[in-house]
């Protein structure tokens, strides 16, 4: 049964996502890969890239109980996990009325999670971490499949750290380019309309899917997995044993997707999602790409392909336009937006610049515009 969910959960809820989203098979596919693999994905990325509405369609192809909110300074635990039953509370017991909130979700999205005070922090770590909620002496074994977050920042903030570290995934979403504009404009207008398609899979399947992930054979990718390690932490990842120790999930997860009981070096895709900072992504993609091009697989994830080799001199001509923009000034707080967002989708590009030296001196220069920029 498990690998026929697989298959399924590709057929009719990955690939017809991607007809809608324009340019987000990235994100569909992580989102798909947590899942499975029981883990958490967050979302950096700027507002409108679609980021809540992905995670909201993907959750509505499945047959699942959704729970969705956001995040402020003011928000309180009884907006997330249930308030107190008064009636019971009069007989001298503390009880939670969790219907409908995060306790009784098997998907859920907390959007803007770094806001979480103190109180809804405290708890949200033994969520994610243990799938458990207490309040008092109330205890709640929670059915949640995966997590999800999103944000347009990084936390600063230590006491948000650990929260960070839950999310063993982590994906940059930028705005799309713009030849991709004709595309979005007609996808969007047909996302607009109410999907009528029952959902495919159920949560009871998908448990099924991830009870396989302690049989698939993860022989074959360890040796190359156990190099990769080390050569994340030489690029400065904090890459704990502890989270070297969970991504093997999301390895057998990505092999189970593929229809594979053994996992392979293509799967060592995943990789590129475990950044701690957003410098880390382009040199971590062009490591993992490196990685990929040695590995030989007929059946690797959509992901696990590499990237074309980018145009340097191309690149530099529009660092070179961005630097004349910002040196004239006059911008507006759009505009530097804009400008922004395009050096770091420029600082990810450079990840495919074959020659080291050029790619090393563009990531500088784009870094310093984007300093500039503040």
């Amino acid at each position: 049964m498990g690998l026929e969910v697989a298959k399924r959960l590709r057929e009719q809820v990955i690939t017809p996502l991607k007809r809608r989203f324009v340019g987000r098979d990235e994100v569909i596919e992580l989102i798909a890969l947590a899942v499975v693999g029981g883990e958490h994905l967050f979302l950096l990325g700027p507002p409108g890239t679609a980021k809540s509405a992905l995670i909201r369609h993907f959750a509505g192809a499945l047959h699942s109980r959704y729970f969705e909110y956001m995040l402020t300074r003011f928000s309180e635990p009884n907006e997330i996990f249930g308030p107190v039953d008064i009636a019971r509370l009069r007989d001298g017991v503390v009880a939670t009325i969790t219907e409908g909130m995060l306790p009784k979700a098997e998907f859920a999205f907390l959007d803007e999670i770094f806001n979480a005070n103190s109180a809804i922090l405290n708890n949200l770590l033994t969520v994610l971490n243990e799938r458990t909620y207490r309040r008092g002496a109330e205890l709640h074994r929670l059915p949640l499949l995966s997590l999800f977050s999103a944000s347009n920042t990084l936390p600063e903030d230590d006491a948000l750290g650990a929260l960070f570290d839950r999310f063993l995934l982590r994906c940059h979403v930028g705005n799309l380019p713009r030849d991709s504009m004709p595309e979005l404009l007609r996808a969007g207008w047909d996302l607009e309309r109410p999907a009528d398609q029952a959902p495919a899979v159920s949560a009871d399947e998908l448990r099924a899917l991830a009870a396989l992930l302690w049989q698939v054979d993860l022989s074959r990718a360890l040796e190359p997995y156990a190099d990769a390690v080390f050569k994340l932490r030489d690029l400065g990842v904090d890459f704990s044993d502890r989270r070297a120790v969970k991504v093997q999930k999301l390895l057998a997860a990505s092999a189970l997707l593929c229809g594979r009981m053994a996992a392979d070096t293509s799967d060592l895709w995943v990789l590129r999602y475990v950044w701690d900072r957003q410098e880390q992504i382009g040199p971590l993609r062009a490591l993992v790409d490196g990685i990929l091009k040695q590995a030989q697989s007929q059946t690797a994830h959509p992901l696990a392909r590499t990237g074309d080799s980018v145009d340097a001199e191309e690149v530099a001509r529009e660092i070179e336009s961005l630097d004349t923009q910002i040196n004239q000034g006059g911008l507006s707080l759009s505009g530097i937006a804009r400008a922004k967002e395009r050096l770091y989708g420029i600082a990810d590009q450079l990840s495919w610049v074959p020659e080291p030296a050029a790619r090393d001196q563009l990531l500088t220069r784009a870094r310093s515009l984007i300093e500039r920029l503040g």
